[in-house]
């Protein structure tokens, strides 16, 4: 199959049950997509897909054929980093940083989309993204700060 990641068409051989979480890692070699539940309750695999935030552990890798995936390395720019990762190195966003990839690209869909969120707007966008470090109080700051750059 052809799979479009962060503007790079790989051709990769992929059983039909291969996840693209699994394809993004495994054949494509980008990790920073991180493997958690498996059952898309913790959005540490969040990726996005023809513009759309989706967990990759709950999606086959062949139905993102001909798709744009974006995926956690496609935010910074060398070494100037997306003003939402900034935010999140401000404010204390993360600690262990298991699930920042998610949390990120989370956050990069809600300030498009939403350029003055509220607390509960971001609550809500969040929802789907655990984090068992930081309490979510800095990652809703860092949020806050994001929209506002």
């Amino acid at each position: 199959m052809k799979l479009t990641v962060n503007g790079v068409e790989h051709e990769i051989d992929v059983d039909p049950r291969t996840l693209l979480v699994h394809a993004i890692r495994e054949q494509v070699g980008l990790t920073g997509t991180h493997v958690g539940c498996l059952t898309g309750d913790c959005g540490a695999c969040t990726v996005v897909v023809d513009g759309q935030t989706t967990k990759s552990c709950s999606v086959l890798a062949l139905s993102a054929e001909g798709s744009a995936v974006e995926t956690i390395e496609s935010l910074a720019d060398g070494d100037d980093l997306h003003p939402v990762q900034q935010a999140f190195w401000d404010e204390f966003g993360f600690q262990c940083g298991f699930c920042l990839p998610g949390m990120l690209l989370t956050a990069k869909e809600l300030v498009e989309s939403t350029p003055d969120p509220t607390d509960d707007d971001i609550l809500r966008a969040i929802d789907g993204n655990l984090c068992r470090c930081t309490g979510y109080n800095t990652i809703v700051a860092a949020v806050r700060k994001a929209a506002r750059s």
